[in-house]
């Protein structure tokens, strides 16, 4: 495992496609990979730490960035699963 945190973009998609595609790059990642989330998505705070709780990742918190707003996980070994379309409900 890198020590460099995984970097996405979510540009400004909403939260709900935003967490579909990270729900799919997070699968390909080893446990305890950190990954630093870039989204420019006003509700991104809030939905990304509930959707860590639901999933069971770790939610690290915001990261200092001067130009998009970037917030850091952390892959978990067993995910809970949510249902394929609707990234915020358990399956």
């Amino acid at each position: 495992m890198s020590a460099d945190p995984v970097v996405i973009d979510g540009g400004d998609r909403s939260c709900v496609r935003l967490l579909l595609e990270l729900r799919g790059r997070l699968a390909g990642l080893a446990p305890g990979t950190v990954v630093h989330l870039l989204a420019g998505d006003p509700a991104a705070p809030i939905d990304l730490p509930a959707w860590c709780h639901l999933t069971g990742h770790a939610y690290l918190g915001p990261v200092d960035r001067a130009a998009t707003p970037t917030y850091a996980l952390q892959v978990t070994a067993d995910p809970r699963p949510t249902l394929p379309e609707s990234p915020w409900r358990p399956r």
